[in-house]
């Protein structure tokens, strides 16, 4: 009877969903996605050779729906830890407006949807890598690393760091040196952004039972780890000038982002043990945003600018 009564529930017993489009574009994680496309799109274009601009958009688009899909298969898993975090509670499928089946049915639609407009209409390899980066998001990550290991977001990071090797395999139908080392910079650049995040979110994490590094190692081993990923990633973010990828516009951009980086991992190293505002660590997470942005922004107008005055003097 209180099936009848339910004005969700259709004739057949069936329960109509409650969500709008706006749910399942949440499911798509639009920011995360943004960053995607992004560097996807930076390693479309640093490619040395061109591409016909239909099949650019076609891949770039076949990328943003495998980046969609590995969001909404990530929150189909994560709905019951979702629950219980205050920056996820909202989120469609914890928050009731999209049920469990109805995410991962999106989800894996997208995922072949994604895969094989790639492959059919670019090229296999770019899909391959494609298909990889969802299944190592949404089945290593997810369901095995984020809950089982601190060093989730460090082996997971590879996920989100492909990207660009796809699109630059997507121009060229091959894997090089220059695509791995943006590869380099976003793996290298996961761990203290998400860390810095973690810090302050420590107790969120806590009672949702994922062993973040601040829950398991503590917080003054996760400011030194975040420190020394900074002195790390600084170098690795001016290798492509160094080894003559780019040109010394791009080189200064580097070096002056990356000093920042470590300027503000240092700012985190000196954090007192007891400090509970945190304001070094919010403004680490802040910074790495724009880093990551900068750093890939200054590549794209580096490659744009050089091919274009050889196309001047040619």
């Amino acid at each position: 009877m209180a099936l009848v009564d339910d004005p969700l529930i259709d004739e057949a017993g069936f329960r109509m969903s409650e969500a709008t489009a706006g749910d399942f574009f949440a499911l798509l994680k639009p920011r995360v996605m943004s960053l995607v496309v992004f560097t996807a799109f930076v390693g479309l274009v640093a490619a040395p050779v061109t591409i016909n601009p239909l099949l650019a958009v076609i891949a770039i688009l076949a990328i943003a729906i495998g980046a969609g899909a590995s969001g909404a298969l990530n929150m189909w898993y994560d709905a019951d830890i979702d629950a219980v975090m205050t920056r996820t509670a909202s989120r469609p499928v914890p928050a009731g407006r999209i049920q469990p089946h109805e995410a991962l049915s999106f989800g894996l639609v997208l995922s072949v949807l994604s895969v094989m407009t790639l492959g059919v209409l670019v090229n296999w390899l770019s899909a391959t890598l494609l298909a990889f980066t969802i299944f190592f998001y949404a089945v290593v990550y997810t369901m095995w690393l984020k809950r089982w290991t601190p060093q989730n977001i460090v082996i997971g990071g590879a996920a989100g760091a492909i990207p660009p090797v796809i699109g630059w395999a997507a121009v060229t139908g091959t894997v090089s040196l220059e695509s791995l080392i943006l590869f380099l910079i976003i793996f290298l650049w996961t761990p203290p952004h998400f860390w810095a995040l973690a810090l302050f979110k420590s107790e969120d994490y806590a009672k949702a039972g994922i062993p973040m590094m601040p829950n398991v190692a503590g917080h003054a081993s996760t400011r030194r780890q975040i420190f020394a990923y900074a002195l790390v990633l600084a170098p690795v973010g001016v290798a492509p000038w160094l080894l003559g990828y780019t040109t010394p516009i791009y080189g200064v951009a580097a070096v002056l982002l990356g000093v920042g980086f470590v300027w503000y991992a240092w700012k985190v190293l000196g954090m007192a043990d007891d400090d509970r505002v945190m304001k070094p660590a919010k403004a680490l997470f802040a910074y790495s945003l724009l880093y990551l942005f900068a750093i890939f922004a200054a590549y794209l107008a580096d490659s744009v600018v050089e091919r274009a005055l050889a196309m001047g003097g040619a």
